[in-house]
């Protein structure tokens, strides 16, 4: 039995996870900027769900939820980075204060709550953490620009992060869902406000205003969230892990076309060596 600490688990993939923990017999810290929509899972199990408000952004809540959940189970053994929500606009199109938004959400929050357990886990020698980003940082679609940089550097912190750690004993592991059945691209997708008619072919079709993926999407966010359970609590866990055969596929498109094109033009690169 270990103790989980997850992030946004109001709802989407966060809220199927915790039930998952929870029904494997662990204790998890279920944790939102809104409990109501979790007090089930706390009468459910009783002395093994603490359910506390959190908002990533804000310092207070997460030493105030660090404190609840040790003085309630002692350790976090695992912590889960999955607080975050997309925005959509072309690069030209976002707004300053939307993107400063979305990066204290999806990169600097993560990062304190990080930061915020790793002193224990340092101590213990021991623990896991993960992060939520998405395969969106793969494929670079229209629209997603400023979403994809926000998770493509929490993957940066993290790669650099499983190595500082590695010889403590903690080990760090990112998540690239592909498209799940969530709220993602419904109630938690926003968009910027301004619309630039140049963009209407390439970012025009994925608009929040005229965006209709939500509810049609081909991931299981319950089948996923007992997946990821299997595979943290497996023997070997994996630097990255894909979900879904979508995101598989777009992976492996991208992966090949990067690298022919480096094949294609390693002869230009080396010329910079000193002969």
């Amino acid at each position: 039995m270990t103790t989980w600490l997850i992030t946004g688990c109001s709802s989407g993939l966060g809220h199927d996870l915790a039930q998952a923990v929870l029904e494997r017999g662990h204790n998890a810290v279920i944790t939102a900027r809104h409990t109501d929509s979790m007090q089930d899972m706390v009468h459910a199990y009783p002395g093994k769900a603490l359910a506390q408000t959190l908002d990533v952004t804000n310092a207070e809540q997460i030493n105030a939820a660090l404190q609840a959940a040790e003085a309630q189970f002692g350790t976090i053994d695992v912590l889960v980075n999955n607080a975050g929500y997309g925005y959509r606009s072309a690069i030209e199109e976002g707004e300053d204060a939307d993107v400063t938004a979305l990066f204290a959400t999806n990169v600097f929050g993560p990062v304190s709550v990080m930061k915020a357990v790793l002193p224990g886990m340092r101590k213990r020698r021991s623990g896991i953490i993960v992060n939520v980003s998405s395969v969106a940082p793969r494929i670079a679609s229209p629209g997603s620009g400023y979403y994809s940089a926000s998770k493509l550097a929490l993957e940066g912190i993290s790669a650099t992060l499983r190595k500082e750690v590695a010889p403590l004993g903690i080990k760090v592991m990112v998540v690239q869902p592909g498209a799940f059945r969530t709220d993602f691209a419904g109630r938690s997708l926003h968009g910027s406000t301004t619309t630039i008619a140049d963009y209407d072919a390439t970012v025009g079709p994925r608009r929040k205003a005229v965006d209709k993926t939500s509810g049609k999407e081909l991931g299981n966010p319950v089948k996923a969230a007992h997946v990821l359970v299997d595979v943290i609590t497996g023997e070997k866990l994996p630097d990255s892990l894909l979900l879904g055969s979508d995101a598989v596929t777009w992976a492996t498109d991208a992966i090949k076309a990067e690298l022919q094109e480096i094949e294609d033009w390693k002869t230009v690169s080396a010329r910079t060596d000193f002969s």
